[in-house]
This record gives C-alpha cells, sequence and structure tokens, in this order.
C-alpha cells in the first residue's frame, strides 16, 4: 500500500496539515478517556463534516467545489480521527 509522509495517502496528509494541524478533539468533541472504535468512527464522521462545510462556505457552487469535494473524497477520516485523539492523550 502506498502511503504519503505516514499517512495513508496524500489527501489524508494534506488534509490534515492544512485543517486540523493546529487542532485537538476538544475543539470538535467533548474530552476523551479511552474511546472506543464507535467514538472514533463518530468523531471522524464530524471531522468530514466539517471539511465539507467549510469547502461549501469558502467557495461557490461549480467545478472548483466539485473538485475539492472530490479530494477529500479519498481522506482516511478515521486515521485523521485517531491521530488527533492519541496527540490530544499525550500532551
Amino acid at each position: 500500500m502506498n502511503t504519503y509522509n505516514g499517512w495513508t495517502n496524500y489527501a489524508t496528509w494534506r488534509v490534515n496539515l492544512e485543517m486540523f494541524d493546529s487542532l485537538t478533539p476538544a475543539d470538535f468533541w467533548g474530552g476523551f478517556g479511552d474511546p472506543d472504535l464507535e467514538e472514533v468512527y463518530e468523531f471522524s464522521k464530524a471531522l468530514k463534516d466539517y471539511a465539507e462545510e467549510i469547502i461549501c462556505e469558502q467557495s461557490q457552487e461549480g467545478i472548483a467545489q466539485d473538485y475539492a469535494l472530490a479530494f477529500i473524497s479519498d481522506v482516511d477520516w478515521y486515521s485523521i480521527a485517531k491521530h488527533m485523539i492519541q496527540a490530544s492523550m499525550e500532551a
């Protein structure tokens, strides 16, 4: 499997870097003790919704928005959510 800078793929690395690098789970969600798989999955859905909302708010409908939404369809949201949770627990 091809990876990019330790992430699942380029889209996952880039979205994490550009949209979530300076954020913590607390910016979206309550605190996590020791999250189970369902909590990580729900958090990953919240991250995806956030990214889609940002794209739709900051761009007009049309080809650029379509390309941006297509790009983030390749993102491994679960990996970003898991990474954010682990980083916050280590801090």
